[in-house]
């Protein structure tokens, strides 16, 4: 026989929350909680009550004893399997209200189809109780628990979309001009997205990036000034010096490496090293040593 729960409350034995900063709606669902027990809920929670199936109520800031409804239904199905009782009688859901963090990651082409990697973070809550209704009714529930995770897996192809939108016939060195178009873009995608789930979006942010490492740091380097055979310079003479090597000043500066009176290491780059239009080294004069 299960013992009667006196007090039903999203808060544990430590006094933390259990749905926190991460979980949108936390269930709950056992046989101790029952007819006359006390349901709590916090100042930035919704709770829907439900009994075998069937929403019964949604509750706002407050304490409420549940009760019995009128005409209870049970089942033959529940008769014949738990001996006409059913295992648990209600299903209290807490939904948070807070204002919440989400963040969604991916990949869009640009108009040369180089990789940009972009991050989108949002902020999203609950805002009412028929929201809240929403949000249970058509958001699955991932165990007892709807997440940010989740939230962020039914979005990435509606963000997705509207990023690709402007980025795919966008040169990647001019993609950063048209930040608060794909923002602004992303924005009412989203908005429109999230809004049958009963979720309001806040606000976000929205940053796209070269995919590959070396790009984003050659952009970097052109960013300051130098020209595309320069930032090659100075990148190859970063690498240089994370090896600890002498010669990564003059890989900057293209100039050759000098032990004594002798040339030995970095050459500079193009005609300034005697290359030809095709890159390969000029022929040597007969006799030169």
């Amino acid at each position: 026989m299960a013992i009667t729960r006196q007090v039903i409350t999203s808060l544990l034995h430590d006094g933390t929350d259990m749905l926190g900063t991460k979980s949108l709606a936390v269930k709950i669902a056992d046989e101790s909680i029952v007819s006359g027990s006390l349901l709590t809920v916090e100042s930035n929670h919704f709770c829907v009550l439900k009994s075998r199936g069937a929403v019964l109520n949604v509750y706002e800031t407050g304490q409420y004893a549940l009760t019995t409804p009128d005409k209870p239904l049970l089942g033959s199905i529940a008769q014949g399997f738990f001996g006409g009782s059913s295992p648990w009688v209600y299903e209290v859901i807490y939904v948070n209200r807070a204002k919440l963090l989400v963040r969604s990651v991916g990949v869009a082409t640009s108009e040369e189809m180089a990789e940009m990697a972009y991050t989108v973070d949002y902020y999203i809550h609950v805002d009412t109780r028929e929201a809240a209704l929403q949000l249970i009714t058509h958001l699955p529930f991932n165990g007892h628990i709807i997440d940010t995770k989740e939230v962020s897996d039914y979005a990435t192809p509606a963000i997705e979309q509207a990023i690709n939108q402007i980025v795919q016939v966008t040169k990647m060195e001019d993609i950063n001009e048209h930040i608060n178009e794909v923002r602004e873009l992303v924005k009412n995608h989203l908005t429109d997205f999230l809004k049958p789930y009963g979720i309001t979006l806040n606000d976000l942010k929205v940053l796209i990036m070269p995919k590959d490492e070396r790009m984003r740091e050659l952009i970097s380097l052109q960013a300051i000034g130098l020209n595309p055979i320069e930032a090659v310079r100075y990148y190859l003479a970063l690498r240089m010096a994370e090896k600890g090597l002498v010669s990564a000043p003059n890989a900057a500066a293209g100039q050759p490496f000098h032990i004594g009176g002798a040339t030995a290491g970095f050459y500079p780059l193009g005609a300034e090293a005697g290359l030809p239009d095709g890159g390969t080294p000029a022929p040597s004069k007969p006799g030169a040593k």
